[in-house]
């Protein structure tokens, strides 16, 4: 496999292996504090929640991370079969370069041999209701992700700057669709003016993926050796800034928080801040490059019990009492949302 595309989406993971610039999420700027008289125990602690109609043992997914690259079908079986051994949802990377080349399909196809996986597809906001049924299809989805990715198509050598009206698209799937639409950005963040805009056109999940994680702009310019994108590597709305913002606008919109989601005590920060659920990319990959299939699982089991440790120090049992927890906001985060 060695087109174009194909060696974009291998590139996409070597460079995020390269990316050298880090940013915040501001959730070090939430303040949560110690129960020093908790009563609860740690078996007592319940760290699933019901997620597309199915329970999930804890409020996490491995969110879209690659497909259709020569490296991609053993990523996706390895990650895959961890999230159906963990019983958390899975969502692959862009579905895009299926649509036009047959023999990518395989490194997608593979993910619907998993039948207790919660799986998601994905497609980016310039596709049309056809081509978001044909990758339904091709992994037997539960839901599908449309991702808003302006920022990378404006740095990507091959981007797309031709004009597009991606609320209509959004609003055609919310309305014909035969599975949940889930609202997805890839690390710049969703607005409080966007989300409203998603809200109104009957958008029931977002996916926030905001600054603070994997920076594809980054990720880009490092293949773009015709122009110097570097100014722009702080660009974005930080993933706690958009979790506030966003869940000001409703208590029913299904919130789910990444972009720079790397420990347990970010999952949890980001749950009593509004988020509903949250999703991990970057750190996984990590972990499972870097250290091979074992530690990448053994990482997501810590990272669960980790969230049980913390739930028991601030003295709540379930994930709804989770988000009641009282918190305070200070520095950077406190001034952006004051307003």
């Amino acid at each position: 496999m060695n087109s174009i595309n194909s060696q974009r989406k291998d590139e996409h993971i070597e460079n995020y292996l390269r990316t050298s610039s880090f940013t915040s999420t501001l959730l070090e700027d939430v303040y949560i504090e110690h129960n020093a008289i908790s009563d609860i125990c740690l078996d007592e602690v319940d760290t699933s929640i019901n997620f597309l109609g199915r329970k999930i043992s804890m409020p996490l997914m491995i969110d879209a991370i690659t497909g259709g690259g020569s490296s991609s079908a053993a990523i996706n079986e390895d990650l895959s079969s961890i999230c159906q051994e963990l019983s958390i949802p899975m969502a692959c990377g862009s579905e895009s370069i299926a649509l036009t080349e047959k023999e990518s399909r395989e490194s997608f196809e593979l993910i619907k041999d998993k039948k207790d996986l919660l799986r998601i597809g994905n497609l980016g906001f310039e596709r049309n209701y056809k081509d978001f049924v044909f990758a339904k299809e091709l992994i037997d989805a539960h839901a599908m992700q449309i991702h808003l990715n302006l920022a990378q198509e404006m740095v990507m050598k091959e981007g797309d700057n031709s004009y597009h009206d991606p609320l209509s698209i959004i609003e055609e799937l919310v309305e014909k669709f035969d599975c949940p639409i889930i609202v997805k950005e890839t690390g710049c963040g969703i607005s409080k003016n966007v989300a409203k805009k998603l809200i109104e056109k009957n958008v029931k999940y977002i996916d926030i993926a905001g600054k603070g994680g994997t920076n594809f702009i980054e990720i880009e310019d490092l293949r773009n050796f015709d122009m110097d994108f570097s100014d722009f590597y702080t660009w974005g709305i930080p993933t706690a800034k958009s979790i506030i913002d966003i869940r000001k606008l409703s208590d029913d919109i299904f919130i789910i928080a990444s972009g720079g989601i790397k420990t347990a005590m970010d999952i949890v920060k980001s749950i009593i801040i509004g988020a509903d659920m949250t999703a991990m990319t970057g750190e996984v990959l990590n972990y499972l490059l870097r250290g091979g299939y074992d530690a990448c699982e053994n990482f997501l089991k810590e990272i669960n019990h980790k969230m049980k440790i913390i739930m028991v120090l601030l003295g709540v049992k379930n994930i709804e009492q989770l988000k009641k927890v009282d918190y305070k906001l200070t520095g950077q985060l406190k001034e952006l949302t004051e307003n």
